[in-house]
């Protein structure tokens, strides 16, 4: 039996680590300045996240948990991506359509019109994709995302976070009461700096490709030379990272 080919792997020295602010930057510029919509970019973090997951845990079944906003939409890509290659994907939301941002409420109608599931209660499956909560979390999880975060540490199935473990702050590394300890994360981007400070609750640290041209770092005073030449998924290892190599 063939082994199975490893994530190309990027040192964290040659990445920026961004504080919240400068991603809100970063996701400002690339809308306003460049054109490079929402939809584009959530659409790049939920098909490379539907590659992590098949890669790292090759599963039958998966739950994903959904916030309401950027998040939540790329892990509702990811369970659409999921859903062609074949696995049986159960979609739970945190908040009701109505409350869901444009772009996420598009992305629940096409899993409805897929046949995807779409339930009010966590299932058991062989890996959780936590998409609920991005780097735009203020204070501690509530409602029930917060439900949602503590049934992840009760089920017996790997994690697999969206930029960051939910519940965790993306530029102090405060860890909310819930947070999500996860398996992996993949992060997106750029790494947050949160998740260096917060590396126990991060799991293996993976870095997404969602378009991000390397001059819109340089503007928030950062050098990185492209770094996605070598996968549009890498992982990220050193400096003050979880540096378990995966299965």
């Amino acid at each position: 039996m063939s082994e199975r080919p490893r994530v190309p792997v990027v040192d964290a020295r040659e990445l920026a680590w961004l504080s919240t602010d400068e991603m809100r930057e970063v996701d400002r510029i690339m809308v306003e300045d460049l054109g490079i919509g929402l939809i584009q970019m959530m659409e790049n973090a939920g098909a490379n996240l539907a590659e992590l997951v098949l890669w790292r845990f090759a599963p039958a079944d998966v739950t994903v948990l959904v916030g309401s906003g950027g998040n939540g939409g790329g892990g509702m890509v990811a369970a659409r991506h999921l859903a062609v290659r074949g696995v049986a994907v159960t979609v739970v939301p945190s908040t009701t359509a109505g409350e869901l941002g444009e772009v996420p409420r598009r992305q629940l109608e096409t899993l409805r019109r897929m046949g995807v599931p779409v339930a009010s209660e966590p299932v058991d499956a062989d890996v959780v994709i936590d998409a609920l909560i991005g780097y735009a979390l203020s204070g501690d999880p509530r409602g029930l995302a917060a439900e949602l975060i503590s049934w992840t540490a009760v089920q017996a199935a790997p994690v697999c976070s969206l930029d960051v473990p939910s519940g965790l702050d993306t530029s102090s590394g405060r860890i909310g009461d819930p947070c999500v300890h996860a398996t992996s994360t993949l992060t997106l981007a750029m790494p947050k700096i949160g998740l260096r400070l917060g590396a126990a609750l991060v799991g293996e640290l993976y870095l997404a490709d969602i378009s991000v041209p390397p001059h819109v770092y340089s503007a928030l005073g950062h050098t990185v030379a492209p770094v996605f030449d070598r996968g549009t998924v890498l992982r990220i290892e050193g400096s003050g990272t979880t540096d378990r190599v995966a299965g």
